[in-house]
C-alpha cells in the first residue's frame, strides 16, 4: 500500500517489537538487524559477510553472471535479484533495484539498489556514513524482504546496540531478532515434534500425498517419506527447506546403539545444467555414455557408478569427475561460470552443473539440516526414527566445493533406460552427490548432536 508523497508523514517507531509487529502485520515471520559501518551505504553497498553464508539469509531470485558492464573495463559479476521494500508506519513501498551481488575473490557478499527507482527509501540513513546506524530486515514467506533503516540518535538503533551484550542469536553479520510472542525458536519447535515421531516407536511406512492425504507406502525407500509424513510435509521436489525452514534428512542404521549408516548420505540431487546430457537429451548421454544393465535386463541401459575427483576415467562409462573455475588451494572460486562435469578422455563434458546453480541450490536447502537414523522392518514395512539427531547449521557453498575437491562428496548417479531401441524409450533419472555421515560435519560450521531420549 504505497502512499502518496504529499500526504505521507513519518513518525519513528517507539521500540524494536514494535517495528517487528509492524513488519509482521506486512507478512514478515523471521527478523533481522545489520549494525551499520561507514562503508555501508549506497555507495560502496552492504556487506552481508565472509563466504556465500548470506545467500541463505537474503531471499532471491536465481543467480546470474552479469556480463553487462564488461565493455567499460569493469569484470562480469554473479547477481540475484532481491524483492525488497522499505516499510513505514504509512506502508511499504518497493525499491525495484535491489540485488545481491558476490565477489567470489575475497569472498562475500554485498546488498545493493536500495535507493534506485523509490522515491519513499530513507536515503538519509542510506547514503550516509555516519556510524551507529542500523538497517532492520523482515522476510516473509514468500521470499519478499523488508527494510527500515534507523539513525544513529534512533531509538531502535540505541535498543539494538543495547541488546547485542544479551542473548540474541547471530547469522552471520545479522542479529536474528524475535518478537516477544514468539521467543521458541525454529530449533526448539524442530526438536519437539522429532520426540514426539520417535516416541512412537514403529510407524507404518506412508507418504503424503499432495491433497493431504495419508497412504500407505511399500517401496524400500519410505523411510524420508514416512518421516516427512510425521511431519506434514507433502513430498514436491522444490529447492526450498522441509520443515520450519530445516532440510530433514534421514538415513539408515543397523541399531539404535551404534547408529553406524547404512550407506553415504545423499546431499543433493540436482539435473545437470550443461553437456551432452543438456545439448543432445538423456537418451544419447546414455547410448554414448551408458552401458547394458549388468543384471541381463533385456532393452535397458544404465549410468552408473562412483566419481570422485581425482579418480581416473570410470571403466564402464570412460567418464571423470572435474572441477572447473576452482582453486582448490587458496579455497576460492576463480571463475562463477566454472562447473562440476563430467569428461571424457578427449575433454568433451559430458554433463555439468553449473556453478551459480549448484550454489543456489546448496544454500537454500542446506542453510539448517537434521539427520535422524532410521530402523526397518517388514513385513508389514515399518520405521522406527532414533532419539540421537544431528544438527547442523551455517553451511556455505565453499564447503561444499573444498569437499567435492578433497574427494569427500562424490557423484553417485543412478540414471536408466529401458525399452531403450523402442521409439519412445524410457528414462529414470538420478543425479545424486553423496558424503559419508561421519563427513558430514565439514559442511557446516555449527553441528551439534542432540539425545532426545
Amino acid at each position: 500500500m504505497a502512499q502518496d508523497e504529499n500526504t505521507r508523514t513519518e513518525t519513528s517507531m517507539e521500540s524494536i517489537n514494535s517495528l517487528l509487529q509492524l513488519m509482521e502485520s506486512h507478512g514478515a515471520i523471521r527478523f533481522y538487524a545489520k549494525k551499520l559501518a561507514p562503508n555501508d551505504n549506497s555507495k560502496n553497498q552492504f556487506y552481508l559477510g565472509g563466504g556465500f553464508s548470506a545467500l541463505h539469509t537474503i531471499p532471491h531470485g536465481f543467480l546470474y553472471v552479469d556480463d553487462s558492464n564488461i565493455a567499460k573495463g569493469k569484470t562480469s559479476r554473479t547477481k540475484a535479484d532481491v524483492t525488497f521494500y522499505w516499510v513505514d508506519q504509512n506502508g511499504r513501498y518497493l525499491s525495484p533495484n535491489a540485488q545481491l551481488i558476490l565477489y567470489p575473490e575475497y569472498p562475500e557478499v554485498r546488498m545493493s539498489g536500495l535507493l534506485k527507482g523509490c522515491r519513499h527509501a530513507p536515503s538519509n540513513v542510506i547514503a550516509s556514513r555516519d556510524e551507529g546506524r542500523t538497517l532492520f530486515l523482515g522476510i516473509t514467506p514468500n521470499g519478499d524482504v523488508l527494510g527500515y533503516a534507523a539513525t544513529p540518535d534512533d531509538p531502535l538503533s540505541k535498543e539494538l546496540y543495547a541488546l547485542t551484550s544479551n542473548n540474541v542469536n547471530v547469522s552471520s553479520v545479522l542479529i536474528e531478532l524475535f518478537p516477544p510472542d514468539k521467543k521458541q525458536n525454529t530449533r526448539v519447535l524442530l526438536l519437539e515434534a522429532l520426540k514426539e515421531i520417535c516416541e512412537k516407536n514403529w510407524i507404518a511406512s506412508q507418504k503424503l500425498g499432495k491433497d493431504g492425504v495419508i497412504t500407505p507406502y511399500s517401496a524400500r525407500n519410505g523411510g524420508g517419506y514416512t518421516l516427512e509424513a510425521e511431519l506434514g510435509i507433502s513430498p514436491n521436489g522444490n529447492s526450498e527447506p522441509d520443515y520450519l525452514g530445516w532440510e530433514i534428512k534421514q538415513y539408515g542404521v543397523n541399531d539404535f546403539r551404534s547408529f553406524k549408516p547404512k550407506s553415504p548420505v545423499t546431499l543433493m540431487t540436482p539435473e545437470p545444467t550443461g553437456g551432452v546430457y543438456c545439448d543432445n537429451g538423456v537418451p544419447d548421454f546414455l547410448r554414448r555414455f551408458g552401458y547394458p544393465d549388468k543384471s541381463g535386463k533385456v532393452d535397458r541401459i544404465n549410468f552408473g557408478g562412483i566419481y570422485t575427483i581425482g579418480r581416473t576415467y570410470h571403466a564402464d562409462t570412460g567418464l571423470r569427475l572435474i572441477l572447473d573455475g576452482y582453486d582448490q588451494q587458496s579455497g576460492k572460486i576463480t571463475d562463477m561460470a566454472g562447473c562440476i562435469g563430467l569428461e571424457t578422455q578427449a575433454g568433451e563434458i559430458a554433463a555439468s552443473w553449473s556453478f551459480t546453480g549448484m550454489l543456489d541450490h546448496w544454500n537454500r536447502k542446506h542453510a539448517q539440516a537434521a539427520y535422524i537414523p532410521s530402523l526397518f522392518r517388514t513385513p508389514p514395512p515399518e520405521y522406527a526414527f532414533g532419539c540421537q539427531v544431528l544438527l547442523c547449521e551455517e553451511t556455505d557453498f565453499l564447503l561444499f566445493l573444498k569437499a567435492i575437491a578433497n574427494g569427500t562428496i562424490s557423484y553417485d548417479p543412478a540414471i536408466k533406460m529401458e525399452k531403450a531401441s523402442s521409439p519412445k524409450p524410457v528414462t529414470k533419472r538420478r543425479s545424486q552427490f553423496r558424503i559419508k555421515h561421519d563427513n558430514l560435519i565439514n559442511l557446516y560450521y555449527k553441528h551439534e548432536t542432540v539425545d532426545l531420549s
